[in-house]
């Protein structure tokens, strides 16, 4: 792989859209095993999403850290909007997490360690790496949400309406704004070894501490102890339709000298989702403004 790559950028106006945006779960309306009552993919979710807010805090950071050596004023844009967006992811799984907390899950300690381990990453590593690091999940979030959007097998996997709503909106900006961390990094850095390098520790970590946490959370949970329950959750797991050969095979395709993330087009599937999320009869539409939780208070 060579050190730089040319890769263009798309010249379209990609505008992304900050929604205002809060969700809820009473405690009727969440079960403790809350993926159609899978015990290991109720695990496996709460603990991604106990890692998500640290997380898109040190996305956040890791981007703002070169905002004003952006040149491109349609970058410039699309920054402002990746950080709204984050902003808005970080705090909405922070609630969420709070609820997942009460049920029994570890996300407290999730977020605990998350944060210490990328403080740590942000006082020993270059900011060139650690914008490397956010390109990189940015590529599995992206990949993963957009296996949500078109895979009605995944979406069926989320039994409660709430979560559901959660994830397909978290899915559908995380492919809106895909490409904004690797575009900052090919405009300040573009070393195309350094961002290979980077995402093969980072899949190391990303899925040793994503398996060590939920192995974790399971071992607290007296539910576990129904062996052949648990046998039968994690057999599920290996026809997950997140671990295709088409989801894998996307991922390794960051690795590629001339990759971008706008390669696998998605307007259409945006636009789907766009109108059946937020359009005049969406199904999200009472979420918007902060009308769910505001309700609730």
């Amino acid at each position: 792989m060579s050190d730089t790559a040319t890769i263009s950028r798309p010249t379209e106006d990609r505008p992304i859209k900050v929604r205002r945006i809060s969700f809820d779960y009473p405690a009727d309306e969440l079960p403790r095993h809350y993926m159609a009552d899978d015990l290991v993919m109720s695990h496996i979710v709460s603990v991604l999403s106990g890692l998500f807010p640290e997380g898109e805090d040190f996305f956040v950071r890791t981007v703002r850290n070169y905002r004003d050596r952006i040149t491109d004023p349609e970058l410039k844009a699309q920054v402002a909007g990746f950080i709204g967006q984050e902003a808005t992811h970080g705090r909405e799984h922070r609630a969420f997490n709070d609820r997942l907390a009460e049920l029994g899950y570890p996300t407290k300690l999730v977020d605990r360690f998350t944060r210490a381990r990328l403080r740590m990453n942000e006082k020993t590593l270059p900011q060139t790496w650690q914008l490397a690091i956010t390109a990189a999940l940015e590529h599995y979030t992206a990949t993963l949400a957009e296996a949500l959007l078109s895979d009605p097998e995944a979406r069926a996997m989320f039994s409660t309406d709430e979560v559901r709503s959660l994830l397909l909106w978290h899915a559908v900006e995380e492919s809106e704004h895909k490409a904004v961390a690797f575009d900052v990094y090919q405009e300040v850095c573009g070393n195309a070894r350094l961002r290979g390098n980077v995402m093969n520790a980072v899949t190391v970590g990303f899925l040793t501490t994503s398996v060590a946490f939920a192995a974790f959370s399971l071992l607290r949970d007296p539910a576990s102890r129904d062996l052949r329950r648990l046998g039968r959750s994690l057999r599920r797991v290996r026809s997950s339709p997140w671990l295709t050969k088409d989801v894998r095979r996307r991922i390794r395709d960051y690795n590629r000298p001339d990759f971008h993330p706008n390669d696998h087009d998605a307007t259409e599937l945006l636009a789907e989702w766009r109108e059946r999320l937020f359009g005049t009869e969406g199904t999200l539409v009472d979420h918007l403004d902060g009308g769910r939780r505001a309700v609730a208070s």
